[in-house]
């Protein structure tokens, strides 16, 4: 790919070799080339400004190439970061570099474990060309089926604590049940607290419980109402006083899926959400709702040749203080959590719910921002002939 690039930019910069009599055919313009590329690809000068950037590069860095023509590089990103010193390399070793898992980070910009190859363009002296690809969508792949293992070992332990656990612990119950009604105040207090604790270990198997590998029952379904029934469970208790922004795309088609697991997965990230909001600090509390349509999502089926596609995507947004960063790798894990009383089951469990529908989960956290989005896949003719 970086030979078709680097022969691009060549063209676009005016070196082609074609002669004035050559009669061989004109190859395609070169700016048509790398505007239809799928990966961002920019070229800097000697100054590292902006030279020229393609279709994908605009939407990388949020900014139109008319905008990007009056900038340098440094404007978006601080001179320290490890990009710098790449070129630079590429500059003095006028060879290709390839860096990966960079960290684009700054006010303007927030890009993680991108992969970036820098070539010189010997025409041009002092010029670098940048493609950049960002593997984030692989790897949150590559996290959910190592979560989907865990899950399915939560579910062996679930299935054992169900039998051994649960009938001695209704036997428990029961007795405390029996002896608040037979002994005084002070030992009653002791019958309910046993019959409390009973209660919240029954809570936590049935919890657990729900990551056994069951058929899923699913049909087309309008995400937006799956949404706004969530935004009203949720406006009408644990989250009535924070402020709600709906960005809904009203053009999407309806998603396959089990419409009971989503309201599930969208109210777990919307109360996750709301307790973020809740915390000390977070001054306005806002929590934003937003689907969209994005083209050009695939991915393999585990265990398959198949590919499917996952054009749509739900978002779920708070401007809360953001995912300790020691817990972000591991956050659909298992019994991770940074909540004091939490249990670690319910991103797990989400993960699990998008995975059983072939769909895929990805998190982005800062302070002040985070997103969690979910790619989903829609009724295809196959499905609607079930």
């Amino acid at each position: 790919m970086s030979a078709v690039v680097a022969r691009a930019s060549r063209l676009l910069t005016g070196r082609g070799t074609r002669g004035a009599g050559d009669l061989t055919p004109k190859p395609p313009d070169a700016a048509a080339i790398l505007g239809a590329m799928p990966v961002p690809v920019m070229v800097l000068d000697m100054e590292n400004r902006f030279r020229h950037v393609n279709n994908a590069a605009e939407q990388f860095l949020g900014i139109s190439a008319a905008g990007l023509a009056q900038l340098r590089l440094e404007d978006l990103l601080p001179l320290d970061n490890p990009l710098f010193r790449m070129i630079e390399q590429v500059r003095d070793t006028e060879a290709t570099i390839s860096d990966h898992d960079l960290n684009l980070e700054s006010p303007r910009l927030h890009k993680r474990g991108i992969t970036v190859q820098g070539s010189p363009l010997p025409e041009e002296p002092g010029s670098v060309l940048l493609v950049m690809q960002d593997a984030s969508a692989a790897r949150a792949l590559d996290r959910q089926l190592a979560f989907r293992g865990a899950a399915r070992s939560v579910s062996g332990m679930a299935a054992i604590l169900a039998h051994e656990v649960k009938n001695p612990l209704s036997g428990i119950r029961g007795a405390a049940q029996l002896l608040e009604s037979s002994v005084g105040p002070a030992d009653r207090e002791l019958a309910e607290l046993i019959r409390d604790e009973a209660d919240r270990i029954r809570d936590l198997v049935d919890r657990m419980e729900a990551f056994g590998e069951k058929p899923i029952a699913r049909t087309a379904i309008n995400i937006h109402r799956v949404l706004e029934h969530v935004r009203k469970l949720a406006q009408s208790g644990f989250a009535a006083h924070i402020r709600f922004q709906e960005m809904y795309d009203p053009s999407l088609p309806p998603v396959w899926a089990n419409r009971d697991q989503l309201v599930q997965v969208v109210l777990n990230l919307v109360k996750n959400a709301a307790e973020a909001v809740t915390q000390d600090g977070v001054h306005h509390p806002e929590i934003i709702l937003s689907t969209g349509f994005q083209h050009g999502m695939r991915v393999a089926i585990p265990g398959s040749s198949e590919r499917l596609d996952l054009p749509l995507f739900v978002a779920v947004r708070d401007n809360g203080p953001g995912i300790p960063e020691d817990i972000r790798p591991h956050l659909f894990e298992p019994f991770v959590t940074s909540k004091s009383t939490g249990s670690g089951l319910g991103l797990s469990l989400v993960a699990k719910i998008i995975g059983d529908h072939g769909g895929l989960i990805e998190v982005d956290s800062r302070p002040g921002r985070t997103e969690f989005r979910l790619h989903l896949p829609v009724v295809t003719e196959r499905d609607a002939d079930q």
